[in-house]
């Protein structure tokens, strides 16, 4: 089996280092023309983490990021509801890491690289059409100058993000993104460490949230390159979301410095995190409703083309890499069956998990258990409390957090 991808950030990447694991061979097409070190910070949690030690690539990522073991969940008024140890400390036998989004790229292009028969990899190829050829398929991409490219193979999976162009061709009425209504906020800056340096806070509900963590060493001793995001509902879910021109605009922080003045982080000052950063953008935070179904033939989806997902929870990377997983076992091991039948088998393995994660998302994930909090103490003094079980018991907390990490793959059972 041949596979052909279109698409090659790190759903697409980690599907070719799967495919080449399992003995399949694989072209990946990218339509921008040049890599670029674009994003933010990125939370691998465990099962993604076992997933790529699996190709090999834990190694590399751990000398890059950062190992955090402990996630704090609080109010905007600074009172814990949640805090638990992570990755090693809580019991996986694999770290989780965070780590800079570019940094992960970088390690998985470097693999394909070294690993890959050269040419795999060809960028300024956007995805434009796919034909099936009767015992094949054949995709045709397109250059910014125009000109075409057409590949050959048994299969086309499209990795190629929420704004998927192998989506649309599948689904070409289904419109733009759903907007959350959330605006999205996000920088890194060198900044000192703050507590013991691999714990990450999250302060705030769904509607209003600023949340850091590490991602790598800093430039200086005593620093780390800090990831930050501030959450600002504008609208109800669903309302007309901004146009493309405003995705990934470069923010300005005397916009943050009003919506900030509503947390109460002791450990460090957020404002002054914000301003130190030199550029940061915003967004709109976006999902699509799920499909339900992610296949025709011999072309199918992973990634953010199948599934985009609000980043409540950590998991949009995550399902990618577990998406990319399924694919090179299935593609590698496909027991006579025939392509379609390949694709249908990671389908249903697949879509069910990741729709449930998606739903998840769009209620808070598992920072959901803020909310509850700040939902019943919205009439007390200052909004703060004085005995957390009252308000929110422990059981309840504990079914909301660790309910998602089962509902999503990563529960300690599950991985270990």
């Amino acid at each position: 089996m041949k596979v052909i991808i279109a698409g090659g950030g790190i759903g697409g990447l980690s599907l070719a280092l799967f495919l080449h694991k399992a003995g399949v061979p694989c072209k990946v097409f990218e339509k921008v023309p040049k890599i670029q070190h674009l994003g933010v910070g990125i939370t691998l949690l465990p099962h993604a983490v076992k997933a790529l030690d699996e190709i090999g690539l834990v190694e590399a990522l751990d000398r890059l990021g950062v190992q955090t073991d402990r996630m704090i969940f609080r109010t905007r008024a600074g009172q814990d509801v949640w805090n638990a140890p992570r990755g090693l400390a809580a019991g996986y036998d694999v770290p989780q890491i965070t780590a800079h989004r570019a940094d992960i790229h970088d390690v998985l292009l470097d693999a394909v690289s070294e690993r890959l028969p050269a040419g795999t990899l060809t960028l300024d190829a956007a995805f434009e059409s796919v034909e099936d050829t009767g015992d094949g398929v054949r995709a045709t991409f397109r250059r910014e100058d125009g000109s075409p490219l057409v590949e050959d193979g048994d299969v086309l999976i499209g990795a190629d993000g929420i704004h998927s162009a192998v989506r649309r061709w599948m689904n070409p009425d289904e419109g733009a993104p759903r907007w959350s209504g959330l605006m999205l906020w996000r920088g890194s800056v060198d900044w000192p460490s703050v507590m013991d340096g691999h714990t990450i806070i999250n302060s705030g509900g769904i509607d209003r949230k600023f949340i850091f963590y590490p991602i790598g060493p800093g430039r200086t001793e005593g620093t780390q390159l800090m990831n930050w995001a501030c959450v600002v509902r504008q609208a109800e879910p669903g309302a007309p979301a901004p146009g493309r021109e405003d995705w990934n605009r470069e923010a300005k922080a005397e916009v943050l410095h009003p919506i900030l003045e509503h947390f109460t982080v002791p450990e460090t000052d957020i404002r002054a995190m914000v301003d130190a950063t030199d550029v940061f953008w915003d967004f709109p935070m976006c999902d699509r409703d799920p499909l339900t179904s992610w296949t025709r033939g011999r072309v199918t989806l992973m990634g953010d083309a199948a599934h985009p997902m609000y980043p409540f929870g950590a998991n949009g990377s995550a399902q990618a890499i577990l998406d990319a997983r399924a694919l090179g076992r299935l593609c590698g091991d496909a027991g006579g069956r025939t392509p379609e039948q390949v694709l249908a088998a990671y389908e249903q393995e697949r879509l069910g998990p990741v729709n449930e994660v998606v739903a998840g998302n769009r209620s808070g994930g598992p920072e959901r258990v803020i909310d509850e909090v700040e939902k019943r103490i919205a009439d007390l003094p200052g909004e703060r409390f004085d005995d957390l079980e009252s308000v929110l018991p422990l059981a309840e907390r504990d079914a909301i957090v660790n309910g998602y990490s089962r509902m999503a793959g990563f529960a300690n059972e599950q991985v270990r």
